[in-house]
């Protein structure tokens, strides 16, 4: 029989199928929040259950309840690079009347009558140029951390 297995007795250190409970903030390079719950009830999620993308979860492996971290999350790790084939050029007659400009998102049903926003890029009298990438693809990140609980 061994003791070492105490409760209380080590930190828990994060690690896959482990419950985190976190406060976090996802920042663009230039220090502009995109993402935060410090000033709300913090986030609890499992280890791979898929709420957070992997590049954010590998991060946080081996951290401990009570560790603070700001981490540089690349594109590979995050939301991906830009994809070109994710730029769509749609007439603008298919618009109607609608008021067009610069970074508007507007929401497309897909394939399957899901809804998938789109940003107007660039736009003239007979075409629009419709972004589908994820806002944050090809953004380098700041993902600030605090780690609350660990189970």
């Amino acid at each position: 029989m061994s003791e070492f297995n105490s409760p209380g007795a080590t930190h828990q250190t994060i690690a896959p199928d482990a419950k985190v409970t976190l406060h976090f903030a996802i920042k663009l390079e230039d220090g502009q929040v995109v993402d935060s719950n410090f000033e709300a009830n913090p986030a609890t999620f499992v280890v791979g259950d898929g709420q957070l993308l992997d590049g954010f979860e590998n991060a946080l492996l081996g951290m401990q309840a009570g560790d603070e971290a700001v981490i540089d999350i690349l594109p590979e790790q995050g939301f991906g690079m830009s994809n070109p084939n994710n730029m769509q050029r749609i007439p603008r007659k298919q618009f109607g009347d609608m008021a067009l400009e610069k970074g508007l998102v507007i929401s497309f049903a897909d394939a399957s009558d899901g809804e998938l926003p789109g940003m107007v890029a660039e736009f003239d009298e007979r075409m629009v140029t419709v972004d589908f990438n994820h806002p944050l693809a090809g953004k380098n990140l700041k993902f600030e951390v605090k780690i609350l609980s660990v189970e």
